[in-house]
């Protein structure tokens, strides 16, 4: 049974004759149905949002151009990535775990009147796992994982990069997912900025009005390398605020480990002075390291040993790790 006050608001809408509060509502009760994995009732409602008892469209065709518009802006990739999988630090598994539980028994929260938290926002340097922890959680809740592209999304006419936010924000609202915001100060930028002119403040006034109003089964995913670059208004909309830092030495070496049991043979030098050869890196550049020695061992048929593609691998990021230092030296000269 749809929550009472979806179906509250239902009626007001329609003793009000406001069709766009009940296709919203509809579409709220829709999403939570979809939820509950009723899925026949959530097919009918759609198909009476659809059609009136003529059989005629209830909404226009632009509604449905709409509709493609919001997926050329959102990029659905399926969730592989696992939690397990991850190295993270005591107090963002435990923030992240929390979350998750809170969404997996939302009905049960429901019954006391409350709802689970669902708007995260993520900060650190580049390379450290945000992107990585958001697809893990919609991996980890079963949903979908949409990515939202800026390229389509931003506008150059006045008034359509919130315009398109709006369809992007309705068109969420009727399914449980998870979105991600890479990059999140190009559109939640500090509204105080002089330089800035009063379109992005219009976008970034509308952004925190929809993330507002999205119901808690949808779960947003903030993410910036630059947080200081962020509206002070953001940080109150999201309920879980975690930093993913670069990872340490420590961390770095537990990733190794993790790895390396993946592996046919022995890497006969051990993930501590892997790290220690490597010096400080991110997640990212660890990633890429694995996927060189797989990417060898692979192509060798396993005929070359684990031990000696590891050394040459590290001697190739050796080179590397020189080649980028003398270059950055020569930018700051």
């Amino acid at each position: 049974m749809a929550r009472s006050d979806l179906l509250i608001s239902l009626v007001k809408a329609s003793i009000d004759g406001n069709t766009s509060a009940v296709r919203s509502t509809v579409e709220s009760i829709i999403s939570e149905e979809k939820s509950k994995q009723h899925n026949i009732l959530a097919e009918r409602l759609t198909h009476a949002l659809q059609t009136n008892g003529n059989g005629k469209h209830l909404f226009s065709q632009a509604d449905y151009k709409t509709q493609n518009k919001v997926r050329e802006a959102l990029a659905e990739f399926t969730p592989k990535r696992q939690l397990d999988e991850l190295v993270l630090n005591k107090q963002t598994r435990q923030s992240v775990n929390q979350l998750i539980e809170e969404q997996q028994r939302a009905r049960l929260l429901r019954s006391y009147g409350l709802d689970p938290r669902h708007r995260i926002i993520l900060v650190g340097p580049p390379g450290n796992g945000k992107t990585t922890l958001a697809e893990a959680i919609a991996e980890a809740l079963i949903v979908p994982f949409f990515i939202v592209r800026y390229e389509a999304l931003v506008g150059s006419y006045l008034g359509e990069t919130a315009q398109r936010l709006k369809h992007i924000f309705d068109f969420i609202r009727t399914t449980p997912c998870v979105i991600f915001f890479d990059e999140f100060d190009a559109v939640g930028k500090e509204r105080g900025d002089l330089h800035e002119t009063g379109e992005i403040k219009r976008v970034v006034s509308s952004l925190l009005m929809h993330v507002d109003e999205l119901p808690s089964y949808s779960v947003i995913i903030a993410a910036s390398n630059h947080a200081e670059l962020l509206d002070r208004a953001v940080w109150r909309r999201f309920q879980l605020r975690l930093t993913l830092p670069s990872p340490t030495p420590k961390e770095l070496q537990t990733y190794f480990e993790k790895h390396f049991q993946q592996f046919h043979g022995v890497p006969a030098i051990s993930p501590e002075n892997i790290v220690k050869r490597l010096g400080k890196i991110s997640y990212a550049e660890a990633e890429e390291f694995i996927l060189d020695i797989r990417r060898q061992e692979v192509l060798s048929m396993h005929e070359k040993l684990l031990r000696t593609i590891v050394k040459e691998q590290l001697q190739a990021w050796e080179e590397r790790s020189q080649t980028k230092n003398q270059y950055t030296q020569t930018k700051d000269e």
